[in-house]
């Protein structure tokens, strides 16, 4: 094959621009690995359980024996690699800060995972009465290795932190239930809270994109300790909407891509209801007796464990009213406080390194206050950033205790109102569209079979333009909108099918000129969210709509903490289909829909009531 001229000039300007970026990259870990290596001494253990199962755990000690350190744990199922006492990682801790302040790290193979022993099981249930040694969860375990640390350990000062984001957060969680004495301080980020709303379901409907990705690369049955990861299948194409379009149902997606081996994909199929599976795993009821510390972290552009942290935060403040339970919210994706610089996402910015600012002026202080007892002032208990402008707030409670409760309600002529519309008998009272699930709508505009990360910021109009999404918007905002804490849709809806769903998207409508958005017009998306119809009344027992009759939709969004400037406009969009995001609702209600077969796939009208006996409107905290 010959190149052009320019073609090769083009490679050799994009090979020299990358190389340096990639370069600087590995010195900056190699050099990261020889410090870690010059100050800590590394151990490998495997550490009893009560009921006998050996815990893979490495221990890193500081060399410095002039003091004592504190034991700050992570406890993982995504390996504690790499093995082999000689071999050092290129961090340690929560962030860059923590190894050059001096702390005992640990990480440890949670049960049945990499080289520990036992069975694995996802979002390991709570044993909550424990009667004999064979009672073992993830509270036992954590209590048993912090026992074990205490007492095998040289050099630490008695007290223990935790820490970890998305499962190993859900491990903070379910570890400081009935926490050890020794357990001082937690820092659940982004943990798994209830399975049934976080990452794979969210209120009903399957989050296909992420779940596939995610149990594709995670989930597959391990024959026995090792280090090896699992491979992973490859997909055909990178084209997520035109695949799993194609396959036309969940089954034959499972036969074609999962080659059916991904067991908790199967038992996923198998309890599309929430059932006693989901219940026994939903952590937050037994959020009781936890460590005396806890600072609950997010992002409000966290696509996967939105539901979790919120809900976490609120379990604790419910069931231990004595604890230190302090929450933090940046505009960060899932774990990008731990990841990224946090200045932007996709074409927003957010005017400063959010994420940098957290490792050093929130999460250092909050271990070394406690673990520590060094002289930091305490969080607040709630510090959060303030999308659209672009700025940090902290309030004594959250949601703020100043907001008030307000409404936008849907109107006619895509109108988006603070007051309700009134009787017009000119108006039929509903606006309608044809939802077909041979064409469903795209949850992006990129080609991509994964669930991106830009999504919950993208601009909608790719979908504002199609005639199965409807769009309602305020007038121009002559002064500013901040909505704070809990946002909720209330939708009157009738189909002419019998099962559907309900995507609603509130956007932020940016003129041009804009900071944070540099095209006319941008539909910023803010928060969405999507509830399956069959469970608009239950999660338990699914019933279908009858055709024609209004029905009421309850949809939780979740909270916000978003400026709507003045110049801008409020934006509301509903959907019933969201692709390859959420799988496809055949709008024919059948017992099991994952079981869904081609011919249960029919077009259907829906209609979104807007009348004074059937109000649609969403809901919301608004700050003064």
């Amino acid at each position: 094959m010959k190149f052009s001229a320019s073609i090769l000039v083009i490679v050799c300007s994009l090979l020299s621009t990358a190389a340096p970026a990639v370069n600087a990259q590995s010195q900056d870990q190699a050099a990261q690995e020889s410090y870690i290596r010059l100050h800590y001494v590394k151990q490998e253990h495997m550490v009893p359980m009560r009921d006998g199962t050996l815990l893979h755990t490495a221990i890193f000690t500081p060399r410095d024996t002039t003091q004592s350190w504190p034991i700050l744990m992570k406890r993982t199922p995504y390996s504690c690699a790499p093995y082999g006492i000689e071999k050092f990682p290129s961090s340690l801790g929560p962030s860059e800060h923590f190894v050059r302040a001096g702390y005992i790290f640990v990480n440890q193979d949670v049960r049945g995972r990499f080289l520990s022993e036992g069975k694995f099981e996802q979002v390991t249930p709570h044993v909550t009465d424990k009667k004999t040694a064979s009672d073992v969860d993830e509270s036992s375990d954590t209590y048993d290795t912090i026992e074990w640390l205490l007492k095998n350990v040289q050099g630490h000062n008695g007290r223990v932190g935790m820490y970890g984001i998305s499962y190993p957060g859900f491990y903070c969680s379910a570890g400081m239930i009935d926490a050890h004495p020794a357990l001082i301080a937690v820092s659940p980020q982004a943990p798994v809270g209830d399975w049934y709303f976080d990452d794979f379901l969210h209120h009903g409907a399957f989050f296909l994109a992420h779940a596939y990705r995610w149990l594709n690369g995670n989930a597959h049955e391990r024959t026995g300790p090792g280090i090896d990861r699992p491979v992973p299948f490859t997909l055909p194409s990178t084209d997520g909407y035109k695949l799993f379009l194609d396959a036309g149902t969940i089954s034959e997606i499972n036969r074609r891509y999962l080659r059916n081996s991904v067991p908790f994909w199967n038992d996923m199929m198998a309890h599309p209801n929430r059932d006693e599976f989901w219940e026994k795993r939903n952590i937050l009821p037994h959020l009781q007796n936890v460590a005396p510390s806890v600072m609950v972290v997010t992002g409000w552009y966290d696509a996967e464990d939105l539901y979790g942290s919120f809900k976490t935060y609120q379990a604790i403040e419910k069931l231990n009213p004595e604890v230190s339970n302090v929450l933090v919210v940046g505009p960060w994706i899932h774990g990008g406080w731990s990841s990224t610089e946090g200045d932007r996402l996709g074409q927003v910015h957010f005017g400063s390194k959010t994420a940098a600012f957290y490792r050093e002026e929130i999460e250092l202080p909050f271990f070394e206050r406690h673990l520590k007892q060094k002289d930091v002032p305490p969080a607040a208990e709630a510090t959060v950033f303030e999308t659209g402008s672009g700025v940090w707030r902290t309030f004594d409670r959250w949601p703020p205790a100043e907001v008030r409760k307000s409404q936008l309600f849907l109107a006619k002529n895509g109108a988006l109102t603070s007051d309700p519309p009134e009787p017009d008998a000119a108006d039929d009272g509903h606006d309608e569209y044809r939802s077909d699930p041979a064409k469903p709508v795209p949850y992006t505009q990129e080609i991509t079979p994964r669930m991106t990360v830009e999504y919950m910021v993208e601009d909608q109009r790719f979908a504002g333009r199609r005639p199965d999404v409807l769009v309602y918007q305020t007038d121009v905002l002559t002064e500013d909108l901040v909505m704070a804490g809990p946002l909720q849709a209330n939708l009157w809806v009738s189909t002419t099918g019998t099962d559907a769903d309900f995507v609603v998207k509130l956007i932020d409508v940016q003129p041009e000129g804009t900071d944070s958005a540099k095209l006319p017009d941008a539909q910023i998306m803010v928060r969405s969210e999507v509830l399956r119809g069959r469970f608009r009344n239950s999660y338990m027992v699914p019933e279908p709509f009858v055709p024609g009759k209004p029905a009421q939709i309850r949809l939780e969004l979740l909270d916000v903490m978003h400026r709507f400037k003045k110049g801008h406009r409020v934006m509301v969009q509903i959907q019933s289909s969201w692709f390859p995001l959420i799988d496809r609702n055949p709008q024919t209600f059948v017992p099991n829909i994952y079981l869904a077969n081609p011919a249960d796939f029919q077009p259907a009208t829906h209609r979104i009531w807007r009348t004074r006996d059937l109000l649609s409107h969403i809901e919301f905290g608004q700050l003064p």
